[in-house]
């Protein structure tokens, strides 16, 4: 069986590339491999992660928002198909999506 991975794109431009390691019961835990367009967004996902982690929980929620309105779309390796997701996470070479 092949590996499952996917290209997290905003609009034409490549973000990375997620490539499966576990699914932990929501969460999709991925090796995350960053793209062209990473530099540009990173900062959107440093945001979130800082304010979960001094447990500013509106600030994270706000800042997950902002994620989610950016316009990033998940697309299998497989079969390029659109993968749907609510919340994605980046942080130090991994990402989870749900």
């Amino acid at each position: 069986m092949a590996e499952e991975s996917w290209k997290l794109m905003r609009g034409d431009r490549l973000v990375g590339t997620l490539r499966l390691e576990a699914i932990d019961m929501f969460w999709t835990d991925c090796d995350f491999r960053p793209g062209p367009e990473w530099p540009a967004v990173r900062p959107l996902f440093d945001a979130s992660r800082q304010a979960w982690m001094r447990k500013d929980r509106q600030g994270a929620m706000a800042a997950d928002d902002r994620i989610r309105e950016a316009g990033f779309v998940l697309v299998s390796d497989e079969d390029g198909t659109t993968v749907t997701y609510g919340v994605i996470r980046i942080f130090e070479g991994k990402a989870r999506f749900r």
